[in-house]
């Protein structure tokens, strides 16, 4: 009556796949874990370009305008000149 109580009709076969399944279980988890830190933490690809200092930006929005015919030549030098 108890010839088969130790495994309870598994096999080995049925120990190796259950074995795999729980490393690719882990392996899953693993895997989700490392997508949320990379994708929830701080991207170095965002910090590759140093922000304009503001007399660069103020000299290229002096640049788009004089572009856009906004301001005439004279007074596009003079304010360069203040700029500086």
């Amino acid at each position: 009556m108890m010839s088969n109580w130790q495994d309870n009709g598994w096999g080995p076969g049925n120990w190796i796949a259950m074995g795999l399944m729980m490393l690719a279980f882990w392996a899953l988890v693993a895997v989700l874990v490392a997508y949320a830190i990379r994708s929830l933490g701080h991207h170095p690809a965002d910090d590759t370009r140093a922000p304009d200092p503001p007399a660069d930006r103020a000299r290229q929005v002096l640049d788009e305008r004089f572009a856009r015919g906004e301001i005439d030549t004279d007074e596009y030098h003079r304010r360069r000149e203040i700029l500086r």
